[in-house]
């Protein structure tokens, strides 16, 4: 194929080593594009002998080892892109192998991202080509600072150097490049000010020069140390998409004049110390879907202008000092659009303008319930103690942080989504193990990847983002985070980012050698984690509407917890509920009989489903096991042994070891060990009556 001018295999599923000397029958070759596949070995150097050659295109593989020599003889080169791979530095050279690409005059992209290369950006770095458009060198190792000779390169439109380790002041030789249209420089550890060159005015600290009227995309400057207030010539930005400050150290008010900011869609500028009141400017953004403000020191009422704002998808004001009414109106009246949490100043219109007679009562009442809980947590720790149930202590890392990650992130977390991180599929996506950094330390995660092509995944996502943004309980799975992106085929990628559960799911244990102690801990932690859903959730009472043992996950204590909350439903009063989901669905065999017949979900039907998990755990048999046939159910077979031919139908492998659970002796007989599974056996059927309400709640203790 010596005539050959383009190789191309792009966004494939090809993998294998590519040979070094690929090119070296391929004189003519003009574009060699190899990205978006699963081709390993290293970059075959013969490509670097193609003095002919303009695109060399590796990124989104798993290529590992250094670059190869030779880039100095490629003086027709447009694109070198090897993102998003395993490459690295050679041993001492940090990116001096850039310097190379100095006599590629006609250099137009350069993405080295998602590596990694470590060491600091070269002084040469300004001697690349000026016609160079695209930098990228974001996701790696790279520290030091950034270097003033940077701003010779006149043609920079966008510079991503994202995700490093980078320190130091912006150079107020950045402010040079006026062609720049996008500038991301996130999750560094950069000080100081973003430089007054960029602007017609001196300020000695802070945020005080953003005269960057080029920049018609992004403004990322998120995850860093500035410091200083938001200036009023903000409005310069006219042009700009997305502006993120979040996660850094900036104060004092927002400015009104941030509504001359007219082309912009998303603004945030959560974790910081921003102070004063929401400006109404705010208001006048008529394209903006994106707005977060959370976890600041704001106060204040919510203006009332927001309602205006017919674009916006997602609002979070969280974690401030509010005050006063929350709307009903415009976005308000979703709420899986809004988030509120944290601002104990703020009220509904129901709980509003209370008359201080009624405070008084509030704050008697208040301190009565107050006295009961604490004698009752009293008299609950002394019979965990006297039956010797573990009991773990609550924490909550993320209480108030609202992280922010991107595809990149997850794809480099989860080494590219590989076939060995998958941890479990299920009807809408599946879920890999990763790991990310979070609050400067490694964080195992669990990452849910959306089927976008399923029906009902997107009404799922947004389901389970609206119950668990409020939900907080030792035996819920936690939420870290989400992401909302394109992936590397600009595909829509939506992902929930959890808590990794290092046991698994209980189905994976129920029959396989689980403890009687291990089992009751089980349904204790599951029943908690249900009396907060159904009794003490602080927005409304929520039904999970999908409890089986595949969607109970154990941590490394074999502490239970409820996940996968894509089917539930937020009851906001007796007649109605709220769910994203359009459609109701359960799993076979611990759906309630009335939703088959088209009653609304409601904590019965929670509990029918715990009744038939209860007696799968103690059973060791799946309702859906291929012995119930015809008439023949779980329910029914457990209840016809129910209660002098139990034995029959309980897990043997129970009977192999003491039980410590209903007795404070050390061992006990067979016969106390199955007077105590009747009585749990009992509190399985009281919750699986035919009849909702002649079911037991969650609360009651139950009887056969």
């Amino acid at each position: 194929m010596s005539s050959l001018e383009s190789l191309a295999v792009a966004s494939n599923d090809l993998s294998g080593d590519i040979p070094y000397n690929v090119a070296d029958a391929l004189p003519n070759l003009l574009n060699f594009n190899f990205c978006i596949n699963k081709f390993t070995g290293t970059i075959p150097g013969s490509l670097h002998n193609r003095t002919n050659i303009r695109f060399i295109r590796f990124a989104h593989n798993r290529l590992h080892g250094t670059v190869p020599p030779g880039l100095g003889n490629l003086p027709e080169l447009e694109m070198y892109n090897i993102g998003y791979n395993y490459i690295v530095s050679s041993r001492g050279e940090g990116l001096g192998f850039l310097n190379s690409l100095v006599n590629s005059t006609k250099l137009d992209f350069l993405a080295i991202d998602g590596n990694g290369f470590d060491g600091v950006i070269p002084e040469f770095i300004g001697n690349l080509s000026k016609t160079l458009r695209m930098l990228y060198m974001g996701s790696n190792q790279i520290s030091g600072r950034i270097p003033p000779s940077i701003s010779q390169l006149k043609g920079l439109a966008l510079l991503n150097l994202s995700f490093n380790s980078i320190s130091g002041e912006i150079p107020s030789e950045i402010g040079q490049l006026e062609g720049l249209q996008e500038l991301v420089l996130g999750k560094n550890r950069l000080t100081s000010n973003i430089p007054t060159s960029l602007a017609q005015w001196e300020y000695p600290q802070g945020i005080e020069a953003l005269d960057l009227p080029s920049l018609s995309t992004i403004l990322n400057l998120s995850r860093n140390s500035l410091t200083g207030s938001l200036p009023q010539e903000i409005k310069n930005l006219e042009r700009v998409v997305t502006i993120d400050l979040s996660n850094n150290r900036l104060s004092v008010n927002i400015p009104n004049s941030i509504q001359n900011c007219k082309s912009l869609e998303q603004l945030i500028i959560s974790e910081n110390s921003f102070s004063g009141n929401i400006p109404n400017g705010l208001g006048e953004l008529n394209g903006l879907t994106t707005l977060d403000l959370s976890s600041n020191e704001l106060s204040g009422s919510i203006p009332l202008n927001l309602l205006n704002l017919k674009a916006l998808q997602f609002l979070n004001l969280s974690f401030n000092n509010l005050e006063g009414n929350v709307p009903s109106n415009g976005i308000f009246s979703n709420l899986t659009r809004v988030s509120v949490e944290g601002n104990p100043k703020l009220c509904y219109d129901y709980k509003c303008g209370r008359s201080d007679s009624n405070k008084v009562v509030v704050i008697s009442v208040t301190a009565t319930i107050l006295v009961l809980v604490i004698l009752i947590s009293i008299a609950l720790l002394f019979y965990f103690r006297r039956t010797n149930v573990k009991v773990t202590g609550t924490t909550d890392s993320f209480k108030g942080r609202r992280y922010m990650v991107t595809y990149d992130q997850l794809r480099t977390a989860t080494r590219n989504f590989h076939k060995d991180n998958l941890i479990g599929r299920g009807s809408f996506g599946s879920v890999y193990k990763g790991s990310l950094d979070l609050e400067g330390r490694p964080q195992e995660i669990a990452v849910k990847t959306l089927d976008m092509e399923t029906t009902g995944s997107i009404p799922s996502f947004l389901a389970e983002c609206a119950a668990l943004r409020h939900l907080k309980h030792r035996n819920l799975v936690k939420l870290i985070t989400s992401c909302s992106s394109l992936d590397h085929m600009n595909n829509e990628f939506l992902s929930l980012v959890y808590e990794y559960m290092k046991n698994g799911s209980l189905e994976k244990w129920i029959g396989n050698g689980m403890s009687l102690m291990d089992r009751l801990n089980v349904v204790i932690d599951v029943a908690c984690g249900l009396s907060y859903l159904h009794h003490e959730s602080v927005v409304a009472p929520v039904v999970h509407c999908d409890l089986k043992p595949g969607n109970v996950l154990l941590d490394e204590d074999l502490t239970a917890k409820i996940g996968d909350f894509g089917l539930a439903r937020m009851l906001i009063d007796k007649d109605q509920s709220f769910s994203s989901a359009h459609v109701l669905k359960g799993s076979m065999g611990y759906i309630p009989p009335e939703y088959g017949m088209g009653a609304k979900p409601s904590t019965k039907g929670d509990v029918y489903s715990y009744g038939i998990m209860l007696m799968e755990i103690f059973t060791g048999k799946s309702p859906t096991n291929e012995m119930f046939i015809g008439g023949l159910t779980l329910k029914t077979w457990v209840q016809s042994a129910f209660p002098d031919n139990l034995g029959h139908v309980l897990d043997p492998n129970m009977h192999k070891e003491p039980a410590e659970f209903c007795s404070n002796s050390e061992s006990m007989s067979f016969k106390v060990q199955l007077d105590c599974l009747t009585t749990l056996i009992g509190v399985a059927l009281s919750c699986t009556n035919d009849s909702p309400e002649g079911r037991i709640t969650i609360t009651d203790r139950g009887s056969p």
